[in-house]
């Protein structure tokens, strides 16, 4: 027995999107961007550097852009 496929394209759930937007500070975006570019050359251990002085800079009180805990 063949099992039937239904037709047309699939049926993807809504995802909510909720009012507020993450706007991070000028360290945050800056660290940010560092990582994305330290990626794009394969430079792993910069991008981990990146990532590791983020959490350092979230975890102060000079991150305007820190998640609630």
């Amino acid at each position: 027995m063949s099992a039937q496929r239904p037709e047309g394209p699939p049926v993807r759930p809504e995802i909510p999107v909720s009012g507020t937007q993450f706007t991070p500070c000028g360290p945050c975006h800056h660290l940010t961007l560092a990582e994305a570019e330290a990626n794009a050359a394969y430079d792993w251990s910069k991008a981990t550097d990146c990532r590791v002085l983020l959490k350092r800079h979230q975890a102060t009180a000079e991150c305007s852009a820190r998640k609630p805990v």
